[in-house]
């Protein structure tokens, strides 16, 4: 690809070097060759740029390169540009239309032609896959279940019953969707008594699902995880949450049930969100950190019980210093007494 053609589908402008440089591949700073384009993003990397082997590269417009012999594209945003370009240059294979003879499908399922269906997959009754879906091996499909166009489903995957996959969705390795929710009311002998999950869970357009990731169906009703979304590895979706258009949710997070998180929201590693909870637009909420309250659009927190992120800094500065602060009080007691004798 010429480096003209990056700049126009990548959103930048060539400040420097030949628009008809080939360019081949993305990599980063340390990693990429001759023919490759690279990026900086974050300042700590600025050294890198006189070492760097690529032939382009991508910069915001203050950064200051006084290299003559690499091509500069200036993006408003470089580490977006780059991964256009890598994009651009590892596009996803396409779907090859097939049936592996060793797949299971009920006969009442309706399968678009384009679909392909690898080796050891199960599907149910009355399911329905619509076109350039890619179903990897060993997949489960319970009865009813939709999948939207384009979607990747990755091995080992189990979509249960009545479920909907929406299009262009990804869904990474020994995922759960559907699975039942954690719902249990005690009888007259203190017994656990299981409450059915008869609801569903229903994945909008262009969510991507992570590695061994359970999202639980509702008791009632349905789970939604809507347009946009991203989960990471190893995430707990309780029943009946919703998660909004947008929302970044990293691994090892856990909702309870009934939880809403609303737009655009990012949960950080090992974030704990209790039942019946909402988040609100636009809120972080930093890594290991656990909220029991509603939180207010637009909120940054942190801790465990979470609160405003500003406070919560000042605060584990002051628990830092907690140890000279008791010696100090001590020696103000000791002082005092001494006064008092007198």
């Amino acid at each position: 690809m010429k480096l003209h053609e990056l700049a126009a589908q990548t959103f930048a402008n060539i400040e420097q070097g030949d628009p008809h440089l080939e360019i081949f591949a993305a990599a980063g700073l340390d990693l990429a060759e001759p023919g490759d384009v690279t990026f900086l993003a974050n300042p700590k990397y600025t050294p890198q740029i006189q070492a760097t082997r690529a032939s382009a590269i991508f910069l915001n417009e203050r950064e200051i390169c006084d290299r003559r012999d690499i091509a500069i594209l200036r993006a408003k945003d470089p580490y977006l540009a780059y991964t256009r370009a890598l994009r651009l240059f590892n596009p996803d294979p396409p779907t090859r239309a097939s049936i592996h003879p060793s797949a299971v499908i009920d006969e009442t399922a309706k399968i678009a032609e384009t679909v392909e269906i690898m080796a050891n997959v199960v599907i149910g009754k009355n399911c329905e896959i619509a076109e350039n879906v890619r179903i990897f091996p060993n997949v489960t499909l319970y009865d009813g279940v939709f999948v939207g166009a384009g979607s990747v489903i990755h091995a080992g995957v189990a979509v249960r019953e009545n479920c909907e996959i929406g299009a262009r969705c990804i869904i990474h390795n020994n995922t759960t969707i559907g699975s039942d929710g954690f719902g249990y009311a005690k009888d007259e002998n203190k017994h656990w008594l299981k409450i059915p999950q008869i609801g569903r869970v229903v994945l909008e357009d262009d969510v991507e699902i992570g590695a061994n990731t359970a999202i639980d169906c509702a008791s009632v009703g349905e789970t939604r995880i809507k347009s946009g979304a991203k989960l990471d590895n190893l995430v707990q979706i309780g029943h009946s949450c919703t998660v909004e258009e947008d929302a970044l949710i990293c691994s090892q997070t856990g909702l309870a049930g009934s939880s809403v998180i609303g737009k655009r929201v990012i949960l950080a590693g090992q974030v704990g969100i209790a039942g019946h909870l909402r988040v609100g637009d636009d809120v972080v909420i930093t890594a290991k950190s656990a909220t029991s309250h509603d939180v207010e659009d637009g909120k940054i927190i942190s801790g465990v019980p979470a609160f405003d992120n500003r406070d919560w800094l000042r605060s584990i500065a002051a628990f830092r210093r907690l140890g000279e602060m008791a010696r100090t009080v001590r020696d103000l007691e000791k002082r005092l007494a001494e006064l008092e004798k007198d």
